[in-house]
């Protein structure tokens, strides 16, 4: 039993190794390289064999058509020059020529020509005279040629020149080139030269070649497809190192990252996955920040809560101050959660209510609401004249956001202005105070959540994210917000927001 559950552990993960192996990138690139390269031999080999037997043809083909053009050049001067050289050269051997019939001539032609040529060893001169057999270039013709054979007969008796390609049964390489070409004499035809070439020869080196190029051609594409599995491991490596590197990140160790190396789309990948993580381990130290903050700002009305409740007595005046110190404290946090989902809703498309404002018309509103929030010298700066594409609730939200943060650090006696101005495509709306200012150091800081300055002599109601809820409104819009400010002296808050609304991107 315990053998059998052995068998099957190792089949299953045999199995699992080699589904692994095939679902490797290297290997369906190297398999697809095989692929590629089987079907262009597939498709290159025939094509060799053909060509090479092609050029074997046409090299035989000319080397037929000149034997038939010497005899052709031998037979015009015998007709043309009967008291020339060639007269005498017949008349040596054979006779006056005057003697001679139109096959006698034929005859002596055919013993000049072939005593004077020297043929291959496939290429057969045979010569035919009154469609008999008269002679040939070798006396050891093949069994299709021998002067019995059908296929020569038939020749014989031809009227017209013939040239053509007989195939031979008896061989897969083999074929018989050949030109038939009738010879006429005084108007008649006295006979038929034959110039027949048997291709098994030449064909046979030429396959012989063409398995030489088919085994070079197979080990070389042995060998690309070896270098090409190796240039793909060495190509995919640091997908290997990305994939390595992720698992090995985790939550609590984020600062790993993949070394960039040369350029290309792995060098871009690697670039890419270092940006994500960069953004995820920013992503993760806000996320913890952000509930280290907001359990500390919870955790501290819920303990006034719980010790004011344990401590309550009997008496219903004691119980009333109670009741009374655990609403608000359950109001400042009803408040802080409330902040909380508005600035969890900055992330979302639907944020923003995009509509036309008229920015004068808004900046004096803006000011009549301002003034309910202190008793201080409240002041108008300035009103731009335009219009802008924007969300009027969100945008009075953050400039009431700036307004009650002026008033909380600002004295009685103290001055706080509100502003609005065109600059250029962007319209800045401002809240300008005379109170305690900021610090240098902490100007970039009170933006981010539970934030607060270090210098405040005046703790504020809220959980320190106002101004965050500020810029997450301004950002929203494509805009931004910035301070300018002096300790002893004042704050100026402003909100630069583009006229034309946010890009297409965030909307």
């Amino acid at each position: 039993m315990n053998s059998e559950r052995n068998s099957n552990k190792k089949t299953i993960h045999l199995y699992a190794h080699w589904r692994n192996f095939f679902g490797e990138a290297s290997t369906r690139i190297t398999l697809w390289y095989v692929l590629l390269m089987a079907f262009f031999l597939l498709l290159a080999i025939p094509a060799i064999r053909y060509r090479l037997f092609a050029i074997v043809d046409a090299r035989v083909k000319d080397e037929l058509v000149e034997e038939v053009i010497l005899f052709r050049e031998l037979l015009t001067a015998q007709i043309t020059d009967k008291n020339g050289a060639l007269t005498k050269q017949l008349k040596w051997k054979y006779g006056p020529l005057a003697n001679y019939s139109p096959s006698d001539r034929l005859s002596a032609l055919f013993d000049i020509y072939l005593s004077g040529q020297l043929t291959e060893d496939d290429t057969f001169l045979i010569a035919i005279v009154k469609e008999k057999f008269y002679k040939a270039s070798s006396k050891a013709l093949p069994k299709l040629l021998h002067p019995d054979a059908e296929l020569v007969k038939n020749w014989a008796k031809v009227s017209q020149p013939e040239r053509g390609e007989r195939k031979v049964s008896d061989t897969d390489v083999g074929s018989i080139l050949y030109i038939v070409e009738p010879v006429k004499i005084q108007g008649e035809i006295a006979g038929v030269l034959i110039v027949a070439h048997m291709t098994s020869g030449e064909r046979q080196e030429a396959l012989e070649a063409f398995k030489v190029v088919t085994e070079v051609t197979l080990f070389v594409v042995i060998l690309a497809v070896a270098l090409a599995w190796i240039a793909a491991g060495k190509v995919l490596a640091p997908l290997r190192v990305l994939a390595t590197t992720a698992r090995a990140i985790e939550e609590s160790d984020l600062t790993q990252r993949i070394a960039v190396e040369g350029k290309g789309e792995i060098a871009e990948l690697a670039t890419t996955f270092n940006e994500m993580m960069d953004r995820i381990e920013n992503y993760f130290d806000a996320q913890r920040n952000f509930i280290n903050d907001a359990g500390h700002e919870l955790r501290t009305p819920i303990t006034i809560i719980r010790g004011h409740l344990e401590l309550m007595g009997d008496e219903p005046n004691e119980q009333q101050e109670t009741i009374a110190l655990v609403m608000d404290e359950l109001d400042r946090m009803s408040r802080f959660v409330e902040d909380l989902v508005l600035l969890a809703k900055t992330q979302q498309p639907d944020f923003l209510q995009l509509e036309t404002v008229d920015v004068g018309t808004l900046t004096e509103e803006l000011f009549a609401k301002a003034k309910a929030l202190g008793n201080r010298n409240w002041g108008l700066d300035c009103v731009a004249s335009c219009r802008i594409v924007a969300d009027r609730q969100r945008i009075t939200q953050a400039m009431m956001n700036l307004a009650q943060n002026a008033a909380q650090h600002t004295q009685l006696e103290g001055t706080i202005a509100i502003g609005s101005a065109v600059s250029g495509s962007n319209v800045r709306f401002w809240v300008r105070d005379t109170g305690e200012g900021i610090a240098p150091i902490d100007q970039q800081r009170i933006f981010e959540r539970f934030a607060r300055a270090a210098n405040s002599r005046r703790r504020s109601e809220g959980a320190g994210l106002g101004l965050s809820i500020v810029r997450a409104i301004a950002e929203a819009h494509g805009g931004k917000v910035s301070v300018n400010s002096q300790l002893g002296t004042g704050s100026t808050f402003a909100v630069v927001l583009p006229i034309d609304g946010p890009s297409e991107s965030r909307k």
